[in-house]
């Protein structure tokens, strides 16, 4: 099996400009719209994580970090902000990301991972028992309703 994706949907709580901060549940044990689960006590992460823009490789716009809570795995994404010397079309990726992500426009989070161990459920869908996370996305349609954003912020100077 290769690279597979699971999303949830994100609810903007506060934000501010300075800091780019989001943070969310990415991934829960209940069965998103594929009918496939991702069991969050079997997932494998490092340190940090790429977050991308609607799971395009090539287009990344922050990194994060993720820990186990009782609803799953919760991630915690700081966007980059753009500087002088960075190319246009950066800056433009990086600050589309923010805008649609602050205003609600994007509202899902979905998680790019790789399975080890899984079974298949009556009825259609896998159980991923075991699985190593890749990436975790902004994205426009998510497939898991029960991972929400829950807080967007940044601190003023």
């Amino acid at each position: 099996m290769t690279l597979k994706r699971a999303c949830s949907l994100l609810t903007v709580k506060s934000f501010s400009e300075d800091e780019r901060v989001i943070t969310g549940i990415a991934s829960t044990p209940s069965p998103d719209r594929d009918g496939d689960i991702l069991e969050p006590e079997g997932a494998e992460f490092g340190s940090a994580i790429p977050f991308l823009w609607q799971h395009d490789h090539s287009r990344p716009v922050g990194q994060c970090t993720v820990r186990r809570v009782s609803e799953g795995l919760e991630i915690t994404a700081t966007l980059a902000k753009p500087v002088p010397d960075m190319p246009s079309q950066l800056v433009a990726r990086l600050d589309e990301a923010w805008a649609a992500i602050k205003t609600g426009l994007v509202r899902g989070l979905s998680v790019g991972f790789r399975p080890h161990e899984y079974t298949f459920l009556d009825g259609g869908g896998l159980h991923f028992l075991r699985w190593e996370l890749m990436e975790v996305s902004a994205v426009t349609v998510p497939a898991n309703a029960e991972c929400t954003i829950r807080t967007i912020k940044s601190y003023d100077r």
